[in-house]
């Protein structure tokens, strides 16, 4: 799960300026970006993870530029290898899992940013706070149910997903997923599948309920 939840963390950093973005700044342009970002909707979940593969290959413009910049010679805590990949990384496993699974942060942060009254920022402004305190005091508490709502809905399928492992990974990264998958298409041992597929529903549904109730947003249950 630690992958998961890695990706989870890295879509909310992406995911919040995006929607925040969105809700305030777009304007006009609201609808545009909000296309753009559920047009990836429209391709396979395998197709897409396909195409991080090519985009992530040694000899792919990514490897190119890392190199040339000598970003990777740095990052061996990211699990990139001496020979300076990226794919059959760790690395590679969490820009998929980030990239396949942005959307579901983005839409719930958006919905909760947008339902916030303008007239809140206005009266934080009379009140002489700075744009950081009222982000601090006013959006970020009031857009918490978006928070959860989009993190539960990124670590959920992304706890359970193994075609980002499968494809971007390599024997030594994989996930709860890939060893269900393994065992049943592969060891054909349905009772163990179904024993690991219970143990998964049951940890997420614990961490969930602790979750929600730290956040402080229990009726979201």
């Amino acid at each position: 799960m630690g992958y998961a939840a890695v990706a989870t963390v890295l879509c909310l950093v992406l995911g919040y300026p995006l929607a925040y973005l969105i809700a305030f700044k777009a304007g006009r342009w609201r609808n545009v970006v909000m296309i753009l970002v559920i047009a990836p909707f429209f391709t396979s979940f395998l197709i897409r993870t396909l195409a991080w593969k090519t985009i992530l290959a040694d000899g792919g413009p990514v490897v190119g530029l890392l190199n040339s910049l000598h970003v990777l010679d740095v990052t061996s805590w990211l699990g990139v290898t001496e020979g300076h990949r990226v794919l059959a990384t760790p690395l590679a496993v969490v820009c998929g899992l980030t990239y396949n699974f942005l959307p579901f942060m983005v839409l719930p942060l958006y919905t909760s940013l947008e339902r916030i009254d303008p007239r809140l920022h206005e009266a934080a402004g009379d009140l002489y706070a700075r744009p950081s305190t009222t982000f601090r005091r006013v959006t970020f508490p009031l857009s918490m149910p978006g928070v959860v709502a989009g993190t539960l809905l990124t670590f959920i399928p992304a706890a359970g997903d193994y075609i980002n492992a499968e494809l971007l990974g390599s024997t030594d990264q994989k996930m709860i997923g890939n060893v269900i998958q393994s065992q049943f298409l592969r060891v054909l041992d349905y009772p163990t599948a179904a024993a690991l597929s219970f143990i998964l529903m049951a940890a997420i549904l614990a961490m969930v309920t602790f979750y929600i109730r730290k956040s402080g947003t229990e009726d979201l249950v």
